[in-house]
């Protein structure tokens, strides 16, 4: 008998489920994956593409070119989910699953910022937006900042601070960089890459405002108000827009995302499992770890390892600038202190970040992924 088995969402979660299961069981399985966006981007290349590294075009994975014969893609909006029926309501249609897993990730809400819409460098859109707005600005007052928690990939601001002197710097435009977050330190599991990033950060003149938020941006003024009510000027600013769970899984969530079972992830409701950004897990919202999640749901699903249990591990790469790439490897336990070590930075691991993502495109996708000597901007 076969079993159907539907997917939501095309992010980290999601392709690495599809494409575990479909090879495994074949056409034991009709696995269906259904998506609304146009392909997949990783985070880091968002940032390629912001510092000219990239072109837009290089960096999108676009689902229509998936070759996995055994993974069936709907475009298509997810509108509603009935758990209990394992039933999916789409802008495609319905779909009725035997197993299924809500990766759906977290959206983004810039509007719910008072004049950040324009201003966001996380969503798609607004990462390829900033290209032309650094590639334009002729220096001054930058300002990176967070607007809520939680929030995807917690050191992506960093990265973007240490990006933005180099890019700046580098073309002869003075810049003052001042970086708001919420958290005490830049990667908190971690105290030697917090105490790497920080020495970064003085070595620059980078200005570090650790647990704070910026509440609005006052276009006129040009001032960022934070959430101690002090005010911060800029001529440019990056910002972080608010996260928040899907609306299509409103009725599974408590206290905004998905509650699961943190060794399982199967949610309330037997065989429906949900993984990465729209849990509540208790791990960080990045990539590796919505992977590391599917993986273990894959294999419960293909049956061979039925007691499969996610360790909580992950492994995040942290862009230093000047070619230098470090790597935290990091794992959060329920109940207990999340640890994390630093390797690097050096260049031999921006070598290792590109394999990384080549390996995942050449798994997810059927195809190789080459962007050495592709500068987009220079």
């Amino acid at each position: 008998m076969t079993t159907r088995v539907v997917v939501l969402g095309a992010g980290f979660g999601g392709l690495e489920l599809a494409t575990t299961v479909a090879a495994e069981l074949g056409d034991d399985v009709e696995l269906t994956l259904i998506d609304k966006s146009e392909g997949f981007v990783f985070g880091f290349s968002k940032l390629d593409v912001m510092f000219g590294r990239s072109r837009p075009e290089q960096v999108l994975h676009r689902y229509v070119d998936m070759v996995n014969p055994g993974v069936r893609f709907v475009s298509a909006e997810v509108t509603a989910i009935d758990p209990e029926a394992k039933r999916v309501e789409t802008s495609a249609g319905q779909f009725e699953a035997d197993v299924l897993v809500v990766a759906l990730g977290a959206d983004l809400h810039p509007e719910a910022t008072p004049g950040l819409a324009g201003n966001e460098f996380y969503t798609v859109e607004g990462a390829f937006a900033s290209a032309a707005r650094l590639r334009d600005f002729p220096g001054g007052r930058v300002v990176v900042a967070v607007t809520s928690t939680p929030f995807k990939c917690p050191p992506a601001p960093s990265e973007t601070a240490l990006l933005a002197y180099e890019y700046l710097t580098a073309r002869g435009r003075p810049c003052e960089i001042t970086l708001v977050m919420p958290l005490g330190t830049p990667i908190p599991p971690s105290p030697d890459a917090s105490a790497a990033v920080l020495a970064a950060f003085a070595e620059r003149g980078i200005t570090w405002v650790p647990e704070r938020l910026v509440r609005g941006l006052d276009a006129e003024r040009k001032v960022a108000t934070l959430s101690d009510d002090t005010e911060i000027p800029y001529d440019l600013f990056l910002g972080v827009p608010v996260h928040r769970a899907p609306r299509a899984v409103a009725n599974l969530t408590v206290d905004g995302w998905i509650p699961v079972n943190p060794l399982t992830l199967e949610t309330a409701f037997p065989g429906v499992y949900a993984v990465g950004d729209v849990t509540s897990v208790g791990t960080p919202k990045a990539g590796v770890f919505a992977e590391g999640q599917a993986a273990v749901v894959a294999q419960r699903i293909i049956g061979k390892v039925r007691d499969a249990e996610y360790d909580g591990r992950g492994v995040c790469y942290l862009e230093f600038g000047g070619d230098r790439v470090a790597k935290v490897d990091v794992k959060f336990v329920a109940g207990q202190r999340p640890v994390g070590s630093l390797i690097g930075p050096s260049t031999d691991l921006a070598a290792d970040k590109t394999a990384f993502g080549a390996d995942r495109i050449r798994r997810w996708f059927g195809r190789e992924w080459v962007t050495s000597g592709s500068s987009a901007d220079s």
